[in-house]
């Protein structure tokens, strides 16, 4: 079955899909994303994601492209169109086509909007955060508004392209102050040797994280120690677990930065039972009967 995205209107076969080559997304990255995992033919934390969106938009000045009853719609649409059981789908808005300027256009234009979808095999990924992955530090050179999801992605791009050529899974960022502030797609968290859980504070220059969210709620529901503030690669290196988080990844365990064993150098006991508890918690919120 050919894929199908939804591109400013109408449905297109993947194949075919397109925006117009003066599209402010293509020429300047101007446009934010969301994206969602979906469980069972269902958007998991359907609100969460479209709140997030809706701030992006407010603080680039760029009109959501239809009202959000609407855009579950066709969101709801491009997933039965490609038949997605268990996956992710894609959602983009540029503030729309205009003569190529770096000021806003002066006459109003209709924001661009393209969803598309795709299938995940679980049974890999589950069997990945298993094993647990290595990452690799990197400077952070990304621009001063992180908390705005836009597609602007390069430096993590080359920075994610860095540490797979180095053979690892992915990359975290390092602050000029030396401090750690999130992973190349994903919030950054450790543990620590009494069992606290450390998070960067969304004051730092991160993206405020949906799954991120779900996660501190479910640990202060099981009352572990959470603390949102700074801590150090060293103080990364020497934690008793590592973890991501991420809509596409859940709960990734790090069992290795840089050369530095985490813990025994396996998925730490805490690491694992958030990212079932999350899943569990992610499952309902996409209406999944458990």
């Amino acid at each position: 079955m050919s894929r199908i995205a939804y591109v400013n209107g109408a449905y297109v076969r993947h194949a075919d899909a397109a925006v117009h080559i003066e599209d402010r997304g293509y020429q300047f990255a101007d446009a934010v994303y969301e994206v969602w995992s979906v469980f069972g033919g269902q958007l998991a934390d359907l609100a969460g994601h479209l709140n997030r969106l809706e701030r992006s938009l407010r603080e680039l000045h760029i009109a959501m492209p239809m009202p959000r009853a609407s855009l579950v719609v066709v969101l709801n649409e491009v997933i039965r169109r490609n038949r997605i059981g268990e996956g992710l789908v894609y959602l983009q808005v540029s503030r729309g086509v205009a003569p190529r300027d770096h000021f806003f256009p002066t006459e109003p234009v209709k924001p661009a909007l393209v969803i598309t979808a795709k299938p995940v095999d679980r049974q890999t990924a589950e069997s990945k955060a298993r094993k647990g992955i290595r990452v690799v530090s990197a400077p952070d050179k990304r621009w001063g508004r992180c908390d705005i999801k836009t597609v602007g992605l390069l430096p993590n791009v080359l920075a994610k392209q860095a540490a797979r050529e180095a053979g690892a899974s992915d990359v975290i960022f390092v602050d000029a102050e030396g401090f750690v502030t999130e992973g190349g797609s994903a919030n950054v968290y450790i543990v620590t040797k009494e069992g606290e859980v450390k998070t960067r504070s969304l004051r730092a220059n991160i993206l405020p994280g949906v799954t991120r969210i779900s996660l501190l709620d479910i640990l202060r529901a099981e009352g572990v120690d959470v603390s949102e503030g700074a801590f150090t690669l060293e103080e990364a290196k020497r934690a008793k677990e590592a973890f991501l988080s991420a809509a596409s990844t859940f709960v990734m365990p790090i069992v290795q930065i840089d050369d530095s064993l985490i813990g025994d150098g396996v998925p730490g006991e805490l690491s694992l039972r958030l990212r079932e508890a999350y899943i569990q918690r992610a499952q309902r919120s996409a209406g999944i009967d458990l």
